[in-house]
């Protein structure tokens, strides 16, 4: 997957590093010993067969999952959204869909991405991204809204749901809510739980977290977070801390929040982030 992003996805070490939570040095080592072995052992580049394509699949969907985060959330630079990043995963998304017309995830991903950038629009005011409870739902656009449920709703009619399809049924609760507060985050909750016991992954205990924080009380949210503190991958990771002083913040602990948006601050590269990183710290502040 990391070779591939970095040699056909176009994206840096360091970004490929940052999306696998590890080190710059340590994927560059592994980008090293990859290509290393591609070498020694003349592995040749080949467009797989048909029958080749499900084996793949799983580092396939990586891919382009990948391309998409790094598109519709740049970590570095001064553009918030790196559009040709976002349309590249979608068209490949559509690429392979084509080929698996009958492949759940294939369809789950593809909805998924819809969904997410169905957000575009509303994302970002005076070069700040806005967050989700305070985006003006009128300029979300409704057309990929309509396409990424019906193709997820086409997915889940094919078996049990895999991580691909929970998170763009996610995705589907937040697109569909008329207004913030109609968001069901009990619902929200259950499918963060679901998709926990199939990847095990510490950035889904992460977002279960925010979720409960919204379910229930920003205080249970924090106790969830504090059981990730020790967690190596997440020592740097700035999602944590941003999550952390937001939780803070709602729950009117006012100089931990500040301290936890400064530490956020610390780890953002993108220009955009830190200016919203920095109004919330003369927001708490002043206030």
């Amino acid at each position: 997957v990391a070779l591939t992003l970095h040699t056909l996805g176009g994206l840096t070490t360091r970004e490929i590093a940052r999306a696998h939570l590890t080190s710059e040095s340590t994927m560059a080592q592994r980008l090293v010993r990859a290509k290393r072995k591609i070498r020694s052992a003349t592995i040749p580049f080949a467009i797989p067969e048909t029958d080749q394509l499900p084996s793949r699949l799983k580092s396939i969907l990586a891919v382009i999952y990948l391309i998409f985060n790094e598109g519709y959330a740049a970590a570095s630079g001064s553009a918030p959204v790196r559009v040709d990043l976002v349309d590249e995963a979608l068209r490949l998304a559509r690429l392979v869909a084509g080929f698996l017309p009958k492949d759940a995830e294939v369809a789950g991903l593809l909805a998924l991405m819809l969904l997410h950038d169905s957000r575009r629009a509303a994302r970002f005011l005076n070069h700040r991204p806005v967050p989700l409870d305070r985006q003006e739902r009128s300029f979300w656009d409704q057309k990929k809204i309509l396409q990424g449920t019906r193709i997820l709703e086409s997915a889940l009619r094919l078996g049990p749901p895999g991580p691909y399809q929970l998170q763009a049924a996610i995705s589907a609760i937040h697109a569909e809510a008329p207004t913030a507060a109609d968001t069901d985050w009990r619902q929200i909750v259950w499918l963060y739980q679901r998709l926990l016991r199939i990847t095990q992954s510490n950035v889904v205990k992460l977002n279960t977290a925010v979720a409960v924080s919204f379910a229930e009380c920003p205080e249970n949210g924090l106790r969830l977070l504090e059981e990730l503190a020790t967690e190596p991958d997440l020592h740097n990771y700035q999602p944590y801390f941003a999550a952390r002083a937001d939780i803070l913040r709602r729950a009117g602990r006012t100089t931990e929040a500040i301290h936890a948006y400064h530490q956020a601050l610390a780890l953002t590269e993108n220009q955009a982030d830190r200016l919203f990183l920095n109004d919330r710290i003369i927001e708490l502040g002043a206030g």
